[in-house]
């Protein structure tokens, strides 16, 4: 029988997209997020067209389009600011989609939170899951509320340090990739107007991706030991890019005591084994999360969602049913994965001789154009 009742863990990506997917199905839907509220992430994220095809089928696509900047190019340039090559990019989504969009993680949670609230999901932040005893037939759910309650299915969407791995048996752990990144905001010029990556300077690259009429996401990969000292965040970044020039003189210039800075190591997972434990699946981050170097973390996570949605409302045992969409998920994501640690590799190593970063970028994204 359809599930008709589920609880969702985690506000992020992928769980306001898994609830909204099923909430659209006629499930009832509870979404509990751990944090009092919703995140404000200041960053930017570049979203790929197979993650708006996924997007799209939760009625929300237009809406995220209009707050970021649809492209269809990368340019790839050197340290010095020249350009090397611009490269179209693959539309995954179709072609009736942009390619790319750049956009604020915040205006994309926006758009996904204003969707649960019209599909009367119900949300409860500060909230999160203390206990699970799955019955045959539900799983009873015990809060930090003190509440408790029964449910048809759990999907726990609670990112790469999810805590129900544990209760899921699943002992694979985020492990660190041999980089880090430091991300922030800033003024563009006019010409920035797609995605673009520059290679050759003193880190691994640096990029952007516009994200607005005059602000674009801008980023420096790193290595993660880098030695802050008793710099401010905003004196590191300007000594970052110190050796990137051309438009990232302009860039550059914006970064002051006001601008947004996140840095953080970047860490990656592939559960290969399964996701799922009688009544409760893991998706998204909690069970494959990669480097953001193809910039597919978002899409995968998005099409976990939707795809399980459309899985669990069918006629069937939910066993069955779940291990059907895991076969079907994990091929996919572990391209995406193995693709990412590939360019890692060739980023930690640039000597080696196959290495084609651009390359790989390119045939993994015509990969996955093939539908999810």
């Amino acid at each position: 029988m359809p599930v008709k009742k589920v609880l969702v863990i985690g506000g992020g990506v992928t769980g306001t997209v898994a609830a909204a997917a099923l909430a659209q199905r006629g499930v009832e839907v509870t979404l509990i997020e751990i944090y009092p509220r919703w995140s404000r992430a200041g960053h930017g994220i570049t979203v790929h067209g197979n993650a708006l095809l996924a997007l799209q089928s939760i009625g929300v696509a237009e809406a995220v389009i209009s707050r970021g900047v649809p492209f269809n190019n990368i340019v790839i340039g050197d340290a010095g600011g020249a350009i090397v090559a611009v490269v179209p990019t693959p539309h995954t989504g179709g072609a009736a989609l942009p390619a790319t969009l750049g956009t604020l993680r915040s205006d994309l949670q926006a758009v996904l939170v204003e969707r649960i609230d019209e599909l009367g999901v119900d949300v409860r932040l500060g909230t999160t899951a203390t206990s699970f005893t799955d019955t045959g037939d539900a799983v009873e759910v015990q809060f930090s509320t003190g509440d408790r309650d029964s449910y048809d299915l759990v999907v726990a969407a609670d990112g790469i340090k999810s805590s129900t791995r544990e209760y899921l048996g699943i002992p694979e752990r985020q492990a660190p990739s041999g980089m880090g990144i430091w991300r922030f905001v800033t003024a563009r010029t006019p010409e920035m107007s797609s995605s673009a990556v520059y290679y050759g300077g003193p880190h691994f690259k640096a990029g952007y991706a516009p994200i607005s009429e005059t602000e674009c996401y801008a980023y420096v990969l790193t290595d993660p030991q880098l030695v802050v000292g008793e710099r401010t965040d905003t004196e590191m970044l300007s000594e970052l890019l110190a050796s990137y020039h051309g438009v990232w003189d302009h860039v550059r210039s914006g970064v002051d005591a006001d601008t947004f800075v996140n840095y953080q190591p970047i860490e990656w997972l592939n559960v290969e084994g399964p996701w799922h434990r009688g009544r409760v699946i893991a998706i998204g981050d909690a069970v494959h999360a990669c480097p953001p170097l193809i910039a597919q973390g978002a899409a995968m996570c998005a099409e976990d969602a939707v795809l399980l949605a459309e899985y669990v409302t069918r006629d069937g045992d939910i066993d069955v049913l779940l291990a059907e969409f895991e076969a079907r998920r994990k091929p996919r994501v572990k391209t995406v994965v193995d693709s990412s640690m590939k360019m890692v590799d060739w980023e930690l190593h640039p000597d080696l001789p196959d290495s084609d970063a651009p390359g790989l970028m390119a045939s993994s994204l015509q990969l996955i154009s093939a539908p999810a």
